[in-house]
């Protein structure tokens, strides 16, 4: 039986509170937000068998500047400045040639941002901060106590966050801050689950040979971020075919998914020979997500776990998307109690 799975949140990262975002033209709530995180937090709870709730430590600075340009630092220094009570929305996008960006005006956050759906307030440093600690920490954690499994509740998410650029409800990549610590000690395997392409992960390490990305997202010709995560980007220089995407249609269910994450994410995965697997995990393929487009049903996600957990990789699970936060919280836990579950038994015959 597996000791209790180690959990890292910091509960700073619930003071970050989007009101609304602009969508289509319309202005809509806000999907990202506290709630989801909440109801994470009571299902694990609930489990005390199974999980132990952390906070982690400060993320070092450098771990970020590592990855992400001084400039977006600097950009969410200027918005800690705003009154509590403000939020900004970025709603200008200016060309590169046509402006020289400051990142020291708030007026200025459109150049540094692709999309308008990601505020800036007086807690996006402090709480996207916290959100990179957990997936730093939990990494730390994987490799210096050897442990299977950890799971980071990352929040806001991450992985739509490119070196220079922020969107997609992400300021920083925590998966790839993760992935950064670890790939010092081995090779890494990045396997995206979320509905939407992790645009920004594949970004940072597309011309890594020591980083495996691969990702199953709806559609990009459909779905955002509609400009990445098509099946021809592959990587490039010496990370070259280590970059796969696995686009499907709107509505895939689950026999449909568990057939490519079989005979395509899993022996790619095998074949790369990771000595650590990062995974970031977006529950909005759930059938009654509010965002996301695919079918899964509560018992897929069990199973999905249950197939990675048999992959024998010391795994790495950090939060990004699901919307549904009613449910959100019992989705996370069936998926990480498969993986649970998965852990210790041998691969299924199929996936070999």
């Amino acid at each position: 039986m597996l000791d209790p799975t180690a959990v890292f949140f910091h509960e700073v990262q619930l003071e970050f509170k989007p009101l609304y975002e602009w969508a289509f033209g319309e202005r809509i709530a806000h999907p990202e937000t506290t709630a989801r995180a909440e109801s994470i937090l009571r299902a694990l709870r609930e489990d005390e068998r199974g999980y132990r709730i952390l906070a982690p430590k400060e993320v070092p600075l450098g771990a970020i500047r590592q990855l992400h340009n001084y400039n977006l630092l600097t950009l969410y220094t200027t918005a800690a400045g705003l009154p509590r009570d403000q939020t900004f929305y970025p709603s200008v996008f200016p060309k590169s040639e046509q402006a020289r960006p400051d990142p020291t005006n708030i007026q200025h956050a459109g150049c540094f941002c692709f999309d308008s759906g990601t505020p800036l307030n007086a807690m996006t440093l402090e709480a996207a901060s916290w959100s990179a600690a957990c997936a730093r920490e939990a990494a730390v954690a994987l490799r210096r106590q050897q442990l299977p499994l950890v799971y980071s509740l990352s929040r806001p998410p991450g992985h739509h966050a490119t070196r220079k650029l922020f969107g997609g409800y992400s300021y920083f990549n925590n998966a790839a801050i993760a992935a950064r610590y670890l790939r010092r000690h081995g090779r890494v395997a990045i396997l995206d689950i979320d509905f939407h392409h992790g645009n920004g992960t594949q970004r940072i390490f597309y011309r890594d040979p020591k980083v495996l990305f691969v990702s199953i997202h709806g559609d990009p010709r459909d779905y955002y971020p509609y400009f990445s995560g098509y099946s021809n980007e592959c990587g490039a220089g010496q990370g070259e075919g280590f970059n796969l995407n696995l686009p499907l249609p709107g509505h895939c269910d689950g026999p449909s998914y568990m057939e490519v994450l079989d005979r395509h994410a899993i022996p790619t995965i095998q074949n790369f020979g990771p000595d650590y697997l990062v995974i970031s995990a977006g529950h909005d393929t759930y059938a009654q997500d509010p965002v996301g487009h695919f079918a899964l049903e509560e018992p897929d996600f069990f199973e999905l776990g249950e197939r990675l957990g048999r992959l024998g990789l010391p795994t790495l699970v950090v939060q990004e998307g699901g919307y549904a936060s009613d449910q959100l919280g019992g989705l996370v836990h069936l998926y990480l109690e498969g993986m649970r579950q998965g852990v210790g038994r041998p691969p299924l015959k199929h996936m070999i």
